[in-house]
């Protein structure tokens, strides 16, 4: 598999065409596969804010002044009314907000970034990620599979790395399951989540800050013929960290 960053993005703005754009820079092959940061797709469909389109109500503010005593830090309530309005759950509100977003990804604060919002003080993440990325493969000359992707920390690990919140054209994993190891013994568990392995390898090379770049293209990765899935997100049913995380109490 080769991974090439698409060059010369230039800022996107409300209404542009991405993938149009891509297109335009980049020769695309039938098979390759387009793996795009959710900046430039919430930036396309208006999804930049100020922390004036969110007036703080009293569990916004209470939960600032909560975060303000814990780090020592001044926290603007205001971020926090973004953060509930963006969210379907608040997991955990202290010592940071851990939340489920309307699409069901869990981040810290709903996923919003306060860089890289040219004029804006947030950018939010995009409303339906899937539907995002099915825009652009539908958009694309060859229909390519699209990877719209965010970067995400991870429990019991330090750092982060980029993790697949929407995808199209593509499942979202393959079933090992029914397949045999090298002893010949059956695989019972193992479902392999494609789209976050595609979104952590694109991310080794666009790169973060001032010098990433937010488009990469996988070419000549195949997902063969294993029975694909679009299971991610866990529901809560199954989700036995979130059920733990919801009798949890912080002890400052």
């Amino acid at each position: 598999m080769e991974l090439h960053p698409v060059p010369d993005i230039p800022e996107i703005r409300e209404g542009d065409d991405l993938a149009a754009i891509v297109s335009e820079r980049f020769d695309l092959q039938p098979d390759d596969v387009v793996v795009v940061a959710s900046t430039v797709v919430s930036k396309a469909e208006g999804r930049s804010a100020d922390l004036a389109d969110f007036p703080a109500g009293p569990r916004a503010r209470e939960i600032a002044q909560r975060l303000e005593d814990i780090t020592g830090d001044e926290k603007d309530p205001r971020f926090a009314q973004a953060v509930l309005e963006e969210s379907t759950e608040l997991l955990m509100e202290e010592p940071f907000l851990l939340t489920e977003t309307r699409f069901g990804h869990v981040g810290v604060n709903a996923g919003i970034d306060r860089s890289n919002v040219p004029g804006h003080d947030l950018l939010l993440l995009p409303e339906h990620p899937t539907a995002s990325a099915r825009r652009i493969h539908e958009g694309l000359e060859h229909g390519n599979p699209v990877v719209v992707t965010d970067t995400s920390g991870r429990p019991f690990r330090h750092g982060q790395t980029a993790v697949a919140i929407g995808w199209a054209g593509m499942p979202a994993s393959r079933d090992w399951r029914g397949e045999h190891d090298r002893d010949g013994r059956e695989l019972g568990v193992t479902v392999q989540c494609v789209v976050d392995e595609l979104a952590a390898a694109a991310n080794l090379v666009a790169g973060e800050g001032a010098g990433g770049t937010p488009v990469t293209v996988a070419r000549g990765w195949k997902f063969g013929d294993l029975e694909g899935h679009d299971d991610v997100f866990r529901d809560v049913e199954t989700d036995f960290v979130r059920q733990a995380l919801r009798g949890w109490e912080y002890d400052a």
